[in-house]
């Protein structure tokens, strides 16, 4: 009886010194997370703290100086200089028949490399991934170029370039490869006995991908849209490079409007910036619960 009693309170001892060896563990992770949260958070919080303060006082007392004024005028002036409407309007052109193609391309490759076994399926599933590896400084020759040339075919030399349509199709080519990459990964925890139900059933291929695996699609879909939507939108070089007409940039080729030919205000430039990522943050917000249950449920799954 004393031996079975000096095992348990040695067990005990043990479960004590691994909860404790946990503990320290957790607590370590949870500095080391809420430190680098901290050190992300730092330029939001900086750049929303200059949108409020007027340039002279920063110009005069140096940025940490106690605030004299504080207010929202900084954004009104920058609504004004921004031609908000016109831009955002741009963006949105731009953003969502970029999101919804690569989403619906995407789907499509995965399905068809993941569902459906053929020679050279997983060579086209790198050649989509590898290509959303090269960096855009390297090609926007080449696509330039591609643009005018296919231009002048048409017989309008601005049919891509200098147009939406061009910006949303290098969006595509670029962002379909990760699109590609993720839902098959997602796609391979999804039982194949419910693909091959569906087949002995005689369903098309048109009606297993949309009846049966784009439901199932719908977590990881919502993350990718949120991931996509912020990529796009906040893009900044395609649209420099492939479009020469002003007025038809996104948003944030906006934010040149706010820099002085001799003197840049920075508060200003600090509450167009808070105004330019205003849209992506509330897209995430609406659709953070689905975003991190797309993140999670394929590791999780079966």
């Amino acid at each position: 009886m004393t031996s079975v009693n000096l095992e348990a309170q040695q067990e005990k001892q043990s479960r004590k010194k691994k909860l404790h060896a946990q503990q320290i563990k957790d607590r370590f992770i949870s500095l080391f997370i809420g430190f680098f949260a901290l050190v992300w958070l730092f330029p939001i919080a900086w750049t929303l703290w200059s949108s409020l303060r007027p340039y002279k006082e920063i110009r005069a007392g140096g940025v940490f100086s106690p605030p004299q004024e504080l207010g929202l005028f900084n954004y009104g002036d920058a609504i004004d200089r921004m031609q908000l409407p016109i831009y955002f309007t741009n963006s949105v052109l731009i953003t969502l028949p970029a999101v919804f193609l690569i989403l619906l391309f995407g789907s499509l490759i995965a399905f068809v490399v993941t569902r459906y076994s053929f020679k050279f399926n997983v060579a086209m599933l790198l050649l989509f991934t590898a290509g959303n590896l090269l960096p855009p400084q390297l090609v926007f020759i080449p696509v330039f170029k591609m643009y005018l040339a296919i231009g002048d075919l048409v017989g309008d030399r601005r049919f891509l370039y200098d147009s939406p349509f061009g910006v949303i199709l290098i969006h595509v080519a670029f962002q379909m490869g990760f699109a590609t990459f993720v839902l098959s990964s997602y796609m391979k925890t999804i039982p194949k006995e419910i693909s091959e139900s569906a087949m002995v059933d005689g369903a098309s291929v048109f009606r297993h991908y949309f009846n049966i695996i784009l439901p199932l699609l719908r977590p990881p879909l919502a993350a990718l849209g949120v991931l996509m939507t912020t990529w796009i939108y906040n893009d900044f070089f395609w649209a420099l490079v492939l479009m020469s007409t002003d007025n038809k940039r996104p948003i944030t080729s906006a934010l040149g409007r706010l820099q002085g030919e001799f003197v840049t205000d920075y508060n200003l430039l600090a509450a167009g910036a808070m105004i330019a990522a205003l849209p992506t943050l509330i897209v995430f917000f609406v659709l953070r619960k689905q975003f991190v249950s797309g993140l999670t449920l394929g590791s999780t799954k079966g």
